[in-house]
């Protein structure tokens, strides 16, 4: 099969280190993914509550709702996954529990199952984007793509790779057959891991180790997206230049405001640098890396619309990788 026959990825997940903005980079790619005709799920996890707000909109709970039109005007809807809910939505699939299950949550039995076993919240929520992805309605996909705002970097190969674990010591019986369902999809090409960062050192690190960790693990890497990324790069300057510059322009400066300008525009010169230098070393993992502008107002819808604008092109409507 050649690279072009290649499953388009149905399930984004997108991580990165707190503070590089991967919540907004996740809204972003729903509403670029959502073209034409095309619906699209944004999840969160862990109670993060983050995407809410982003959109002006009340906080998301377990039921799916519609969030906004995509930018190429398909539709995004959103839910935050919870733990709870997922493992009774398990109970019913599998156990056909039904209201049974409503009473063991009321008798604490759940949070009992998960603190004695932490990794099942990791099963189970990683099992409702599976049913999200596979799940039909009148004949067709539910959703054409899932986009996951996914647990920080440091914890993200340890929060996909729970199943394989699990499928392991489960060998039989639902919950092993649970598992190696969502392993195979989480390690196929319908996946994408995207790793957000921003031009600094420490992001820029934990990328490339978190790169390492999903190679090692044969989970499937999509794109590096450098987040944050300011200006353009400016042109090349003498003090004289700026001098006859400010003086076509009705200005004299003195020396001390010609140097201060001076300061200015080498500080900006070596940022620019120090991103190329970012750039080039998150090149060298053999990924295409994305670049988003900072917006310095910070992330709102209408942010949000110009970061998927941003990526629309680069994904051909559909595809991360």
């Amino acid at each position: 099969m050649t690279a072009s026959a290649l499953p388009v990825p149905r399930l984004h997940i997108v991580t990165g280190k707190g503070g590089t903005g991967k919540t907004s980079v996740a809204a972003a790619l729903a509403l670029a993914l959502a073209s034409p005709g095309r619906r699209v799920l944004l999840v969160e996890v862990e109670g993060r509550q983050g995407i809410a707000p982003l959109f002006g909109t009340a906080s998301l709970g377990y039921e799916e709702r519609h969030l906004a039109a995509g930018a190429g005007g398909g539709e995004v809807f959103g839910q935050s996954v919870d733990a709870d809910e997922a493992l009774l939505d398990y109970l019913t699939m599998f156990y056909r529990l039904g209201s049974a299950g409503r009473a063991l949550q009321k008798f604490g039995a759940i949070d009992f199952a998960t603190t004695i076993a932490p990794g099942l919240r990791d099963i189970l929520l990683t099992g409702k984007l599976k049913e999200a992805v596979s799940r039909t309605e009148s004949g067709r996909m539910a959703y054409d793509a899932v986009v996951l705002d996914a647990p920080p970097t440091g914890r993200v190969v340890k929060f996909l790779n729970v199943t394989v674990e699990s499928g392991r010591l489960a060998k039989t019986g639902p919950i092993g057959k649970h598992s190696r369902s969502v392993a195979r999809l989480l390690h196929s090409s319908l996946t994408a891991v995207h790793l957000v960062t921003t031009p600094a050192a420490m992001p820029v690190q934990e990328t490339v180790d978190a790169h390492r960790e999903l190679m090692a693990a044969d989970l499937p890497v999509g794109r590096i997206i450098l987040n944050k990324v300011t200006g353009a790069k400016p042109a090349e300057i003498t003090p004289d230049e700026l001098e006859a510059g400010l003086a076509s322009a009705g200005l004299v400066p003195d020396g001390a405001l010609l140097a201060g300008l001076m300061t200015e525009y080498e500080s900006a010169r070596a940022e620019i640098r120090a991103v190329d230098a970012y750039r080039d070393r998150l090149e060298q993992l053999g990924r295409r890396v994305e670049e988003l502008p900072l917006i310095p107002e910070g992330v709102d819808l209408s942010g949000l619309y110009q970061l998927a604008r941003e990526l629309t092109p680069r994904l051909g409507g559909q595809d991360a990788h």
